[in-house]
């Protein structure tokens, strides 16, 4: 209350309110807008699973195991689909944003919390593992993941060549280290 009321003070409340109010219908247009494409990809997934002749009952799975075989394999391939389209959807947003993919990275993990959170806005116990989803995503595209590896297509010799220099250096850091603490103590 106390920030609101600096931040009041400062612009006029009737500003803040119109923000507020701004802010709040555009997250309201946001969340609307990933339901409609969320529902699509629904749809689209039940129309593919009736095109193949597959009930994802679970009664109907488990009278018959050829069902629940094509059920496997449909969930396989969407994965495979689902995974090739994420891994050009991050490698276009590399390729666009350059160095700063971290900008991207971040407005894509807030806008995916803001939906999960104004989704699940009066069951917190069902946004958890959405959001443990959101930044399991954000990690996995981040410095560990395959697109801000520098050199992918190195040799392996070059890689364990770079590592040894990395080694080399941090060993002489290291040593420095070591003989400014043997100084000190002698002192």
């Amino acid at each position: 209350s106390g920030l609101y009321q600096g931040v009041s003070g400062l612009f006029g409340e009737d500003n803040v309110r119109a923000l507020q109010k701004f802010f709040s219908r555009l997250t309201e247009r946001f969340v609307n807008g990933v339901d409609v494409l969320m529902d699509t990809f629904w749809r689209i997934w039940t129309d593919l699973l009736d095109v193949l002749g597959i009930d994802g009952n679970p009664a109907a799975i488990a009278n018959n195991p050829t069902r629940a075989l094509l059920l496997i394999g449909a969930i396989l391939l969407a994965y495979w689909f689902l995974s090739l389209f994420l891994g050009f959807f991050f490698y276009l947003l590399h390729m666009l944003f350059g160095r700063f993919f971290w900008i991207a990275r971040v407005a894509l993990f807030t806008l995916s919390c803001v939906y999960i959170l104004q989704k699940y806005e009066g069951d917190p116990e069902h946004a958890v593992l959405p959001l443990c989803f959101v930044v399991a995503v954000y990690f996995m595209t981040g410095p560990v993941g395959f697109y801000w590896r520098r050199n992918s297509n190195s040799s392996l010799e070059e890689k364990m060549d770079h590592l040894d220099s990395q080694i080399r250096l941090l060993n002489i850091r290291l040593s420095r280290v070591i003989e400014n603490l043997d100084r000190g103590s002698e002192q």
